[in-house]
Parts: structure tokens; C-alpha cells; sequence
């Protein structure tokens, strides 16, 4: 009965562990960089196409899911634009990735 209930807690402790991590996996980011295509102007040999990434304020690069907030911020294939991204990050293929939900011009000032 001892090693039932020894078993219980440390079942309990994993799946609660297990909580956090993915709750910290879904947390929201905010990050301030210059929004560039990853064919255009980064000439990314991988590019197969243009990609919107953004190269953050420490040069980190987060290659930009295509979704909605993405689509009506628009490409930045010609000119890089300035931007603050909120959104979700993740790590796909080696690279990294935000999912943006909300993208804004910086403040002035």
C-alpha cells in the first residue's frame, strides 16, 4: 500500500512538471527588431521563397509564421520594416519561429 501511494506521488510530481514546461512553452513573447524577407535580403540559401523574418535587436532571427496578423502587416520584401511582434515562439527545423499575435510599429520617442 506504502509503494502504491509513493508511486501516486511521484506520478503526481511528473504530470505537474509536465504542466509547467508547457505552460512556459505557450507563454506570449514581445520582441523589437527589423522585419526582413529571408530570400530577398537576407539571401537565405534555404529560401525557396519569401519569408518574413525578424531579425531581432540582438540578431536573433525568428522566421515569421504565416497567419492573419502576418498577412495584414505585410511582405517586407523590398525595404526592411521596423516592427514590434508579440507572439508565440517555437523551434522548428533548427530554426526559430514566432506566431505572431499582434505586430505594431515601434513607439517614437
Amino acid at each position: 500500500m506504502r509503494t502504491l501511494r509513493n508511486l501516486a506521488i511521484v506520478l503526481a510530481v511528473v504530470v505537474g512538471l509536465a504542466g509547467l514546461a508547457q505552460a512556459d512553452d505557450d507563454k506570449e513573447v514581445t520582441l523589437n527588431g527589423s522585419i526582413k524577407c529571408a530570400k530577398c535580403m537576407l539571401n537565405k540559401a534555404d529560401a525557396a521563397g519569401c519569408q518574413d523574418v525578424l531579425v531581432a535587436a540582438d540578431n536573433a532571427e525568428y522566421y515569421l509564421v504565416k497567419n492573419e496578423v502576418a498577412e495584414k502587416w505585410g511582405h517586407a520584401c523590398k525595404s526592411p520594416k521596423e516592427a514590434v511582434v508579440t507572439g508565440k515562439v517555437m523551434e522548428k527545423d533548427g530554426k526559430k519561429w514566432i506566431e505572431a499575435s499582434k505586430i505594431e510599429e515601434p513607439k517614437k520617442g
